[in-house]
């Protein structure tokens, strides 16, 4: 019986490997076609609700799982310090194959208890009116001389959606993030005045393709360096993925799609372009024309990476406030399918950085607004956030599984043992004739 739960406990550990195995994070995709989001495994799901005093509170460093309605303003909660800056984003995301029109969107504004809006920032579809997830992100910053949301205590994320009466009904998901900016340096020694010019002229990438297939979410989104990078994208499918920038650097991105033979139909907006910042802030977009040549579109020429961008009054300038990853996300429109197949085309992203970094502005960890050695290894190697995760896990089901082998090992070893004692020879008493023990003598115990 005892060797039965042992041998059970072995059973039990395998067991418990392989289901970690089959487990890990960032596996999962919809299975509703090839604009399916891949959504942070990590995720607690939250219900936003219309009355700001029921609101659920969202905690730092935290993501969530919510949905809207269309013409909903739904309200969270957030509880700050008199010193905190706090940036809550939203990717929105409408159902896979749903329609959208000109102006489709949400609001998302950080507030005080008086209703005064500390930030607001719109994600919409406007030219390219086919749906993708779209983001935006609002944030309730300390500035120096306004009493404006400068206390501590309460405050509300709301986020409103819009769509127009021809667009699809259903409810859009939302993939929520709440994170903290660390405390600049003492001293009042930053810059308060934003840049007025930087360079503008796109620097030519470093020579020779290399393939790497994105991501379908920001938490999945491929590693990226300066470099040519090729990918194939579907009609509908968006592509995510990411760019170390650190504090000084500067980042240029250009799209291109490659030529076709099928047709020559010309699609206005065939393909959108968008880059956003470490705290999924939208930063700057473009769209691609297509007609079967191959053409491509850049984004804006942005400045270096800098704490004082904050003080721009232009919202792509404000963006480029804090290191850390920077997002691209690539869309084919799904009316290419109709023209140009359903098999996709060649889509190559040239991607450069430039500059040296500069130290960090924060007293200390910069957390995610910052760019380590780790992550310039994994934007050189291509490894996404939920591949570190996987291995991460790998070693932990490794380790388990050395430990699990190591007890089958021991547990065996202990069967064979005592298994061999019980099938040896039984001893003969001294003198017995033969070597036989004697008969009717007494059971032998071992």
């Amino acid at each position: 019986m005892n060797r039965q739960r042992n041998r059970g406990r072995v059973t039990l550990a395998t067991v418990a490997a392989v289901c970690a195995v089959a487990a890990l994070p960032g596996q999962a995709h919809a299975a509703d076609g090839p604009a399916a989001y891949t959504f942070d495994p990590a995720a607690v799901s939250v219900q936003g609700v219309e009355t700001n005093s029921d609101a659920a509170e969202l905690k730092p460093g935290s993501v969530y799982r919510s949905s809207v309605k269309s013409g909903q303003k739904l309200y969270y909660r957030l509880e700050l310090g008199a010193r905190t800056d706090a940036y809550v984003s939203a990717v929105a995301v409408p159902k896979a194959g749903g329609k959208v029109a000109y102006g489709d969107g949400i609001t998302i504004s950080v507030r005080d208890l008086d209703d005064n809006v500390c930030s607001s920032e719109d994600a919409a579809f406007e030219s390219a009116e086919f749906a993708r997830p779209i983001a935006a992100y609002a944030h309730r910053t300390v500035e120096k001389d306004s009493t404006t949301c400068a206390a501590g205590g309460t405050y509300n994320v709301l986020i409103e959606r819009e769509s127009k009466a021809t667009s699809s009904p259903e409810a859009w998901d939302l993939e929520l993030r709440y994170e903290t900016e660390p405390a600049p340096k003492d001293g009042g020694s930053l810059p308060t005045e934003a840049p007025e010019d930087w360079p503008s002229a796109s620097p030519v990438p470093p020579a020779g393709k290399q393939e790497r297939s994105g991501g379908s979410g920001f938490h999945d989104a491929t590693s990226l360096g300066s470099g040519e990078w090729v990918d194939t994208i579907a009609p509908g499918q968006t592509r995510f993925y990411r760019v170390p920038v650190d504090w000084g650097q500067q980042i240029f991105a250009t799209a291109a799609l490659s030529n076709s033979k099928k047709s020559t139909e010309y699609l206005g907006n065939a393909l959108a372009l968008a880059l956003d910042n470490p705290a999924h802030g939208h930063v700057d977009d473009a769209t691609l024309s297509y007609s079967g040549a191959s053409n491509s579109v850049a984004l804006d020429p942005l400045p270096p990476v800098a704490y004082e961008n904050r003080y721009d009054s232009a919202a792509d300038v404000s963006a480029m406030r804090f290191a850390g990853w920077y997002y691209l996300s690539a869309t084919l429109s799904p009316d290419v399918a109709e023209h140009y197949g359903d098999d996709g085309l060649a889509l190559t992203l040239r991607v450069k950085v430039v500059n040296d970094s500069k130290p960090s502005p924060y007293q200390g960890d910069a957390g995610i607004f910052g760019v380590t050695d780790d992550d310039r290894d994994m934007a050189e190697t291509g490894q996404s956030d939920a591949a570190a995760e996987r291995s991460a896990t790998m070693r932990t089901v490794a380790a388990a599984g050395i430990g699990a082998g190591s007890v089958l090992v021991l547990g065996l070893g202990a069967w064979t043992l005592l298994a061999r004692r019980r099938a040896a020879p039984a001893a003969v008493p001294p003198g017995t004739p033969g070597g036989q023990a004697p008969l009717g003598g007494p059971p032998q115990v071992w």
